[in-house]
């Protein structure tokens, strides 16, 4: 497992992560779960990022992947972790994960969950990490797996 200093670290950025997607959501005008150009100016301009219309096509065009004319919540948060130096929503996750897998199987229970939990004084109860993992837990056997903890982010 890994020290509680680590845990402070990755907790810092995907918060960073969260209010990325907070930022994202506030401007995702019609809940499509997809942005337009113009939408992406007004997120950065709320982060405090001056950026100008030629940048803002630059970004989307750098964050477009599948070349839609449009960003979808993991294409933003893709970029825009990436451009922060955080490495990309995935390397914020695998960590996050690893923190959570206390024995290293590789999956996580409710009882990991509430004991790393526990360890950052988060106060939440072993029934309420056990709920948790089980709205995450797509193949029904209990454990979060990395794939099913990705799914969070490709879901939104």
């Amino acid at each position: 497992m890994a020290q509680l200093g680590s845990h402070n670290n990755q907790a810092d950025a995907l918060s960073q992560a969260v209010h990325l997607m907070e930022a994202f959501r506030a401007f995702d005008a019609d809940n499509n779960g997809q942005i337009t150009a113009t939408e992406l100016g007004g997120i950065m301009a709320s982060l405090g990022h001056a950026v100008s219309e030629q940048e803002v096509r630059a970004m989307m065009q750098k964050g477009d992947t599948n070349k839609d004319g449009l960003l979808s919540m993991r294409e933003f948060l893709d970029m825009t972790t990436k451009d922060l130096g955080l490495g990309g929503i995935a390397s914020l996750l695998r960590p996050a994960f690893e923190a959570f897998d206390v024995n290293g199987d590789q999956v996580v229970s409710g009882e990991e969950l509430f004991e790393v939990l526990g360890n950052m004084e988060q106060g939440m109860s072993l029934e309420d990490c056990q709920a948790i993992i089980a709205s995450m837990d797509h193949d029904g056997d209990g454990l979060v797996s990395f794939e099913e903890f990705k799914a969070i982010i490709d879901s939104l």
